[in-house]
């Protein structure tokens, strides 16, 4: 690749190639505060090629790839590289990573505790992490929450937060202009801003902690709180989880002990105000 980035986001590395220098310009931008990993060897390798050699040139297309790939992934413009390069990096995570049960959830830690949340595309967990971050919690991550499989504990991996459609301005009017990344419209999941974490989310991604509290949010609906049973909860999870099925036993066991120690919620909420409020009273009583 003629344009190359090393970061690393948690414990891992990843080495980003491309073919034109705009995606990784605006990496640098975004991800300016997290450590320097130049010369070091990554854990992953994500390359952003076009599709075609006429296609570097002509109406640039973007084919992910990297370590993992998905053969019929749908090409991407230029205009979405940040996207495209988020993207190959959340995809080595998914196919490739084996040191920890990988959740698809957000979460943020307070008082050295950490609350996980999971749910479906859309169902306010991003916003709703991003929102605590700026409101006396550290934000952990937004993509992933890794599972460890000895202790219990949660580990950080909070790379770029992945805003969409109506999110962007509530969460940009709650973190100011200086910490977003740039609009790329119409995208396949509509309109996708990027958010840059508080600094002491960077500083202190290497510090993992307890889970303490699991919830399923829902955004879009009448305020609701319902108890979820321990059956369900485990078969969300495994559904959540990337890499459940090939790490076997070790997964097994470690979401056998998250599912039996944490408490979990299910909410519903119509706005995030309300979504904060519901939150702060479940901890006080659960956590």
């Amino acid at each position: 690749m003629n344009h190359a980035l090393t970061l690393r986001i948690g414990p891992a590395t990843f080495r980003i190639g491309a073919a034109w220098p705009q995606p990784l310009a605006q990496l640098q931008r975004l991800y300016a505060a997290y450590p320097d990993m130049t010369g070091e060897i990554a854990d992953f390798t994500v390359r952003l090629q076009p599709t075609s050699t006429l296609r570097r040139w002509v109406r640039p297309s973007i084919f992910i790839t990297g370590d993992h790939g998905l053969a019929d992934a749908a090409p991407m413009s230029l205009s979405h590289g940040l996207l495209a390069a988020e993207m190959g990096m959340n995809l080595q995570m998914a196919l490739g990573w084996r040191r920890h049960l990988l959740l698809h959830a957000s979460s943020v830690e307070k008082d050295g505790r950490v609350l996980v949340m999971t749910g479906e595309s859309g169902s306010g967990k991003s916003t709703l992490a991003a929102l605590l971050g700026e409101r006396g919690w550290r934000f952990m991550g937004d993509e992933f929450a890794m599972l460890d499989f000895d202790s219990g504990a949660i580990l950080p991996f909070p790379r770029l937060v992945s805003l969409k459609n109506r999110a962007i301005d509530v969460v940009a009017d709650a973190v100011g202009e200086a910490r977003m990344g740039p609009m790329l419209a119409a995208t396949a999941k509509g309109d996708i801003r990027h958010m840059v974490p508080r600094a002491d989310a960077v500083a202190r991604m290497g510090e993992g902690a307890m889970p303490a509290l699991l919830l399923f949010p829902r955004f879009g609906h009448a305020a609701d709180i319902r108890p979820v049973g321990q059956g369900e909860i485990f078969m969300r999870l495994t559904q959540a989880s990337t890499n459940y099925v090939a790490l076997g036993e070790p997964a097994f066991t470690a979401l056998t002990r998250f599912v039996r120690d944490v408490p979990a919620r299910a909410i519903d909420f119509p706005t995030g105000e309300d979504a904060i409020a519901m939150v702060e009273t479940l901890w006080e009583e659960l956590a």
